[in-house]
């Protein structure tokens, strides 16, 4: 019998929030049931297994970091989107650490189609659209920016930019001018 209350989205968002506070690698079905208040098989009537309340909070991350995106790439183009889009992937992984996290869980290839991630592929092409760049070097490029956004964002979270007194928020500008330098100036295949 289903507690009253509890849904699949109140047990999703509730995980997020766990995942935010206590990072996304203790999220569990166990840790979840005694924040309600109830044994771990009440939320079995909602949730299949852990797994699925991991790809749940995946989905609800990479849902949520699409539409920050989205928002603030609205009316932009050139050096302005890409800022804006870095920007908005920063905030979000510096706010929510924990679905941050979620949002690079490996999913499999229906669930990934089916999530937003689809929208940032294709918020991302649109931005290198504006560059003149065309396949294979916009792949390249999509690549080469997530890779930037996260490893930055990942050391950043971890302290690995403390050691000078230089501030995180001006190397991260200056990381977007020189992104925007090489994406204006992409070298010829």
């Amino acid at each position: 019998m289903a507690r009253t209350g509890l849904t699949v989205e109140r047990l999703t968002l509730a995980a997020a929030e766990m995942a935010d506070e206590v990072g996304f690698e203790n999220v569990t079905v166990s840790a979840l049931a005694r924040r309600f208040g109830v044994k771990d098989a009440s939320l079995y009537f909602h949730l299949r297994n852990a797994q699925e309340l991991r790809v749940r909070v995946a989905m609800l991350a990479l849902a949520e970091m699409a539409d920050r995106a989205a928002d603030a790439l609205a009316g932009r183009a050139g050096k302005d989107a890409l800022v804006a889009f870095a920007d908005a992937y920063r905030d979000y992984a510096l706010q929510h650490p924990g679905r941050y996290a979620a949002a690079q869980l490996q999913l499999d290839r229906e669930t990934a189609e089916a999530s937003a991630a689809r929208r940032h592929a294709d918020m991302t092409r649109a931005i290198l659209r504006g560059y003149r760049l065309a396949e294979p070097d916009q792949t390249d490029a999509v690549r080469l920016l997530h890779s930037t956004f996260h490893g930055y964002v990942s050391l950043e979270r971890a302290g690995g930019f403390r050691h000078t007194p230089r501030t995180t928020d001006a190397t991260w500008s200056r990381t977007l001018d020189a992104l925007d330098a090489l994406l204006r100036n992409w070298p010829p295949g």
